[in-house]
């Protein structure tokens, strides 16, 4: 374990961001690394407690105590092989992870006093690749057998390179003209800088994989077509329908749902940032934030990140609108006690910027009743407050209107996509719209799915986790109809492939939340 009693003397040291007055006037990323010695002193602060809650709350099992315990010796290059033992990206867990681990660390029973986890993980990431520890590790033999992986975000990505290092020949096949999904392009590069994932997508092309960007599954090539082409197809298409507001005036210019705006946004910056994508992609759309009054409907990340490219790009005034009322302050035990995800408030990074530079605030409990505007362009927004519980009716008499020049809708997701692939491969659905899979695999043999396509939106340590876990059904799978038995993919999670570990939320915004 870490230092005998250091839980005792040593201090939690919070994420430190930059100044957001700062942050707001570039692109670049805002967490602020601290130096090894004082994560040395963070890493023990970790008791190896006799039952670590720490593994409950992180749905990868990752070995918390382990390499807190490795980075209190100094033996980094220890502690990257016990993280990579679980967690294929941990430089995208340790930037776009809420930290549920944190939640259930037995420290956070005094609330705000958890090992600081996160931190500890992307300083062991970071030092692994400048150290130069991180080498492509191709299969030592090759099966014969072949799996097209549909969708280039966390889980398509940990699929294809466990599958391709279990020997297997793999193609990954992304619509969009770079890969990484929503990590390239529904997140900012202010909390990821592309580049990242362009390094880690290149280890995979080393390790073997096979990357087609451009090529829209369904459209480009069928379903037929893959499965007579492939052994194996495994979708993690990902759960991109989002939900919409139906109400007077949703139809008017000027209201767009959250992931067009984050889209165009990306493609601009990474224009600018001279960033290649693997084949040409479509102009930004030309939808911008610059000298308007904007609206973001929906209080969770994706609403967040649309806040702080509103003020980057120099919005007049930005304010985001949450259905639900405002949490506590404090974990509410009646409620969800430790080791649960705590339900209280969590002042988001982009709100802290809006903010500091005086041009932006959040209101709670509001319903959205109605758009007008002028000429078929939104001018206002109709609003009135809701009632604190389901179904959160408007409340007669409260009803008021916001300035909106744009309006962007940041609800959520509903389900994957059927159109396209999941109907020509007739997959039976489950009650909410996903790919019904209990065991990864679906009402189709040799079709697997995995991710939020599968699961529902979902955190981003749940789609590398169903990745990695649907590689190993997968990989059974090829077994069954090869001649020679040979190993099988590791998964490095103890819990049933299907359910993961109980504890960590499902779904939960505060993943860059200012930690006070």
């Amino acid at each position: 374990m870490g230092q005998i009693g250091g839980f005792l003397k040593i201090n939690r040291a919070a994420i430190p961001y930059r100044d957001p007055r700062e942050r707001v006037r570039d692109y670049d990323e805002f967490v602020v690394k601290r130096p090894d010695e004082e994560l040395r002193a963070q890493g023990a602060r970790c008791m190896e407690c006799g039952v670590p809650f720490c593994h409950n709350g992180c749905p990868l099992g990752n070995l918390i105590p382990d390499w807190n315990d490795l980075v209190y010796r100094d033996r980094w290059r220890d502690a990257i092989r016990q993280l990579h033992a679980t967690n294929n990206f941990p430089e995208f867990t340790g930037r776009l992870c809420p930290a549920p681990c944190e939640a259930a660390c037995v420290l956070e029973i005094n609330e705000g006093d958890a090992v600081s986890i996160k931190q500890i993980e992307l300083s062991i990431i970071d030092r692994a690749w400048d150290e130069g520890w991180i080498k492509p590790e191709p299969p030592v033999v090759e099966t014969g057998r072949s799996v097209a992986v549909v969708g280039s975000g966390p889980a398509g990505m940990a699929a294809a390179q466990q599958l391709r290092r279990a020997g297997h020949r793999v193609v990954l096949f992304e619509r969009d003209e770079a890969p990484g999904g929503l990590v390239r392009f529904g997140v900012p590069d202010f909390k990821i800088n592309k580049r990242i994932v362009d390094r880690r997508m290149q280890q995979l092309i080393d390790e073997g994989v096979e990357l087609r960007c451009g090529v829209d599954v369904g459209r480009d090539i069928t379903g037929d077509e893959l499965r007579a082409q492939f052994d194996a197809v495994l979708l993690t298409t990902g759960s991109r329908v989002p939900r919409d507001l139906p109400v007077p005036g949703r139809d008017l210019d000027g209201i767009h749902f959250a992931m067009e705006y984050l889209y165009a946004r990306t493609r601009e910056i990474q224009r600018a940032q001279g960033i290649e994508p693997q084949v040409p992609g479509p102009e930004p759309d030309p939808i911008t934030a610059k000298g308007k009054h904007v609206v973001v409907v929906g209080g969770g990340d994706t609403g967040a990140d649309c806040v702080g490219h509103a003020i980057r790009e120099g919005a007049e005034s930005v304010v985001q609108l949450e259905l639900l009322p405002e949490p506590p302050a404090n974990r509410p035990d009646d409620r969800t006690p430790w080791p649960q995800w705590p339900a209280k408030f969590r002042l988001s990074y982009a709100m802290e910027e809006a903010q500091a530079v005086g041009r932006g605030r959040q209101e709670y409990s509001i319903v959205t009743t109605h758009f007008t505007g002028e000429d078929g362009r939104v001018k206002e927004l109709h609003y009135a407050r809701a009632e604190p519980n389901p179904p959160f009716s408007a409340i007669e008499g409260t009803e008021g209107t916001l300035r909106a020049d744009l309006v962007l809708l940041a609800m959520g997701f509903l389900h994957p996509e059927h159109e396209g692939v999941v109907a020509q491969l007739n997959l039976e659905l489950d009650r909410r719209g996903n790919i019904k899979a209990p065991t990864y695999e679906t009402s189709t043999p040799g079709v697997f799915a995995a991710g939020d396509a599968r699961r529902g939106q979902s955190l981003i340590v749940w789609a590398i986790n169903e990745g990695r876990q649907a590689a190993r059904m997968v990989d059974r799978y090829l077994h069954r109809i090869s001649a020679t038995p040979r190993p099988t993919v590791p998964a490095g999670n103890v819990s049933p492939a299907d359910e993961g570990p109980e504890g960590p939320p499902g779904h939960t915004s505060g993943a860059m939340a200012v930690e006070k």
